[in-house]
């Protein structure tokens, strides 16, 4: 069952997932989704790593993986998840466990908009103030609170 073709081949299977920019290996979880997959995990690996030798170490990378019926593959990378670049702009480990009730810290318009230019290209977004508006429920989704200044 084909989903459609790329490069004039049939992909016959697409994967998401997440890996660490510059350290994918061949263990859990990547290599047993690289195996399901039908994929050589350590040619998947290290283009990979070579692709995103250039990002942070081990910040998250969404992939989405593209399998053809020659077993040959190809993927697309993303930039990390909002969260993550929102956590790495306040310095904070993680966010809140109760955010509707509590507030562990304030984000800035000036943070709000370097995440936003950041993430803009994954972003179902036409501007950056609709980026921004995006980022920003994120943020109050983790229990951050968006302030001016």
């Amino acid at each position: 069952m084909a989903e459609k073709k790329k490069k004039g081949k049939e992909v016959v299977k697409t994967v998401k997932f997440q890996a660490p920019a510059g350290a994918a290996n061949p263990s859990p979880p990547i290599g047993p989704i690289l195996g399901q997959a039908g994929v050589n995990i350590m040619e998947f690996c290290n283009q990979f790593n070579d692709k995103t030798k250039d990002f942070e170490r081990n910040a998250p990378i969404p992939v989405t993986l593209y399998v053809y019926s020659d077993r040959s593959f190809d993927f697309t990378l993303k930039s990390p998840p909002a969260s993550y670049m929102i956590l790495k702009a306040l310095k904070i480990k993680k966010g809140s466990g109760t955010p509707s009730n509590e507030v562990i810290a304030r984000i800035s318009q000036k943070q709000l908009t370097e995440v936003a230019e950041a993430k803009m290209n994954d972003l179902n977004a036409n501007d950056i103030e609709a980026a921004k508006k995006i980022i920003a429920g994120s943020a109050r989704s983790m229990g951050i609170e968006v302030v001016e200044g």
